[in-house]
């Protein structure tokens, strides 16, 4: 018998055995969260100031919000992944965040005005999250050329998923980029 036709009778007898068994098609999502650890990232040529970086806690994650101007409601320029450290915008210096995992945000937008002066405070601390169950801190990573860049500290490389949630018409509120990573997998 050649090697082969030995190695899928092989394979047959122990999976008539339930020594192996077939992997499910895919994963059940975790509280909506289906799409792992990837990176995540959109790009337009868009350009928008960052007003303001929250957080919130649910049942199944916890979410970082980055507000954005409402220069327009049409945003689309981020890129959201796991990184081993995040660098400073600009020198390239490491920027240090409690957690088992990182995730770096950056976000085409500005922290700054045409002026330059800041449009949000950045620094090491920039939301407190401290006791929460994934999120173990927030830092600024700063702001350079149109872009701004966070450091999300977590506790583990866990899911997350990225997307943008347009701003409400005739308000001052705009878009804003939604960071959730899932309490388990």
């Amino acid at each position: 018998m050649n090697r082969s036709r030995f190695l899928v009778l092989a394979l047959s007898v122990l999976a008539a055995l339930g020594v192996i068994t077939a992997a499910p098609a895919s994963a059940s999502p975790y509280c909506g969260i289906t799409r792992g650890s990837m990176p995540k990232s959109q790009m337009s040529g868009d350009s928008e100031t960052v007003v303001d970086v929250r957080a919130g806690r649910h049942a199944c994650y916890d979410r970082l919000v980055v507000d954005l101007g409402r220069s327009d409601n049409e945003f689309a320029t981020y890129d959201v992944r796991y990184v081993d450290v995040v660098r400073q915008e600009g020198s390239g210096e490491p920027v240090p965040v409690r957690g088992g995992a990182v995730l770096q945000v950056s976000v085409g937008a500005a922290a700054y005005d045409e002026d330059g002066q800041p449009t949000v405070a950045l620094g090491p601390e920039m939301v407190d999250v401290s006791g929460w169950r994934t999120f173990r801190q927030v830092a600024s990573a700063g702001s350079f050329e149109g872009w701004t860049t966070l450091a999300l500290g977590v506790r583990a490389q866990l899911p997350m998923r990225a997307f943008v949630l347009e701003g409400a018409p005739y308000s001052d509120q705009g878009p804003r980029l939604v960071i959730d990573v899932a309490h388990r997998w």
